[in-house]
């Protein structure tokens, strides 16, 4: 197979964590007999820089043209920290979200045992957790009309019935290949935007009887995560309701440097680590590359490549075990191993396997 990928390594540690996700794919695709070009486009802070916008139409077209985006992180504090700024880096990962159409965000949670412990929660309650949060990801209140004086201000949650469906067809769908599970979370006791949701929902069940649904407000389903995050298998949820659970769902595992994510809808799919872009470890050579990496295996599922994705997930699971880690995961005592060195040691690992 060929694969065509648009690179955007972004701000901050973007682009150290891009290069390893580059390499293990060159890695895999070396393997397994498959040919990979590469292009680099700016986004983010770097974009702005270069041209003053954070999604140029230049990188929007090497998006467009390319098979999957492998894409890292935007960011930097003097935006942060300037709250007149026009132009900031996360209107590009909007625009770029927009403009591909990816409707659908895809984000596991998944713990692994040598890391139980740097969870926050009692390792009787994390361990055997496995789920994915699906968010829509291009409606709501993010994407809603919105107004702004010095008395008054709204953003409004507005939603189709065709936006509804369609990522809840993603929901039903991915449940379908997993535990046959599918929780929908919504607010529906007070939204109306959230009864049209359970709503759409009900009506579509009948359409996977093979797959057990249920329903639950978005505040109980923030503390079930946290009391039994074993429970859930599949969730599925709105825009503003998705962002924040899926960072919360980040937490159970210790670490948001270990969860990759997938965004899926019309055009590109686009595959990136949860986290930020970190300034103030740039350059520093400590940033965990395991989410980047594991964001690749994500890419090669996505195009049914599946012994390929598994083989990452095997030299991942295997640099942890063998204490191979950046330091924030790092066990005490144990050898100092920054983002180059993992990235290198699970390259070997694949060209050994």
């Amino acid at each position: 197979m060929d694969f065509k990928i648009a690179v955007l390594a972004g701000d901050g540690i973007g682009p150290e964590i891009s290069k390893q996700g580059v390499d293990v794919m060159s890695a895999v695709c070396a393997k397994f007999g498959h040919k990979v070009s590469y292009k680099e486009a700016i986004c983010g802070a770097a974009a702005i820089d270069a041209v003053g916008d954070p999604f140029p139409e230049d990188t929007f077209q090497a998006c467009m043209e390319a098979d999957a985006v492998l894409f890292s992180a935007v960011g930097d504090p003097k935006f942060d920290n300037d709250p007149t700024a026009k132009v900031r880096p996360e209107q590009g990962l909007l625009a770029m979200r927009k403009k591909l159409g990816l409707f659908a965000n895809i984000r596991p949670v998944e713990t692994f045992d040598c890391l139980i412990h740097k969870s926050p929660l009692r390792e009787d309650l994390v361990r055997g957790a496995d789920f994915i949060c699906i968010r829509e990801l291009t409606g709501g209140m993010y994407f809603g009309e919105k107004y702004q004086d010095n008395d008054k201000a709204y953003d409004t949650n507005y939603y189709t019935r065709g936006e509804i469906e369609r990522i809840l067809k993603v929901g039903f769908e991915y449940a379908r290949r997993r535990g046959r599970h599918l929780t929908v979370v919504d607010k529906a006791n007070v939204l109306a935007s959230s009864r049209l949701w359970r709503q759409v929902a009900q009506e579509m069940e009948s359409s996977y009887p093979d797959v057990r649904t249920d329903y639950m407000y978005v505040d109980n389903a923030a503390m079930r995560m946290i009391q039994e995050p074993t429970f859930f298998d599949v969730m599925v949820t709105e825009n503003t309701f998705g962002d924040i659970l899926t960072d919360e769902g980040s937490c159970i595992t210790g670490s948001m440097g270990l969860l990759p994510s997938a965004s899926t809808g019309e055009h590109t799919p686009v595959f990136e680590p949860i986290h930020g872009s970190w300034p103030q470890a740039k350059g520093l050579n400590i940033a965990n590359p395991l989410a980047q990496i594991l964001s690749v295996a994500m890419l090669f599922e996505y195009f049914d490549c599946k012994e390929e994705g598994a083989l990452i997930r095997k030299a991942v699971k295997a640099s942890l075990d063998a204490n191979v880690r950046t330091p924030e995961i790092q066990v005490e005592g144990g050898a100092k191993y920054g983002t180059k060195e993992v990235g290198a040691w699970i390259v070997d690992y694949i060209n050994r396997a």
